[in-house]
């Protein structure tokens, strides 16, 4: 659901669903719970975030046209 990490020495947790960071558990988890639920991010909650991935996971998989 959500992992802690350790990014020059500033600890957050991740979404494991998109990669978003968070310094809070309960907004990570949040995160995860909605990205599950409806396969893409809530701006919502990502405004939040204090990591940003370059591509979120669970958009991987689209295909190139």
């Amino acid at each position: 659901m959500a992992k802690e990490k350790d990014v020059s020495k500033k600890k957050f947790f991740q979404c494991e669903k998109c990669g978003h960071g968070y310094l809070d558990k309960e907004t990570a988890i949040k995160c995860y719970l909605f990205c599950e639920k409806n396969e893409t991010c809530s701006t919502k909650i990502t405004k939040k975030a204090v990591h940003f991935p370059s591509l979120p996971t669970h958009l991987s998989n689209i295909d190139e046209k």
